[in-house]
């Protein structure tokens, strides 16, 4: 389980594009890295669209964003399309990065019992640390608390 202060769990995956993204590559800037259930699905809509309202803040305090979710790039590409989001948005389809991070879990929705992706979200600082999760996520203004825990707001 990890906890603020460990150090962030590296990975390699690909963006919507098709591109590699590794997390190491960022060290030096402040990474918010997001982890939602679905694309284009209400509640994970509502937080993406928080994240690109506020994207301006972000890019201005040297923030890089990334959604993370089971989906594929062809799935990222269209919700990226759909709502103009202007962040990358990774494609775990094999389950490590969800797995490292301890957001893979069991959910229930209409009684039913399922595995899946635990929406959680990790600040990142310059250094690779961790310095702030968010188990309990308000979707709609997500972004505003991210900006106020690296006290940017």
């Amino acid at each position: 389980m990890l906890k603020e202060g460990n150090k962030a769990p590296d990975f390699t995956a690909t963006d919507q594009n098709g591109n590699r993204v590794k997390l190491s590559d960022y060290k030096g800037k402040r990474v918010v890295l997001y982890f939602y259930p679905k694309d284009d699905t209400p509640g994970c809509t509502k937080e993406a669209c928080s994240f690109r309202d506020a994207d301006d803040v972000f890019n201005k305090k040297g923030i890089k964003v990334f959604g993370v979710s089971t989906d594929d790039e062809k799935s990222h590409q269209k919700f990226i399309s759909k709502f103009q989001l202007p962040f990358d948005l990774l494609a775990d389809t094999d389950k490590k990065i969800v797995e490292k991070y301890g957001v893979w879990g069991e959910k229930s929705m209409y009684g039913k019992k399922y595995m899946g992706t635990i929406r959680k979200t990790f600040l990142i600082d310059a250094d690779g640390k961790i310095v702030k999760i968010f188990d309990k996520v308000k979707v709609a203004e997500h972004a505003d608390e991210v900006l106020d825990a690296f006290g940017e707001k």
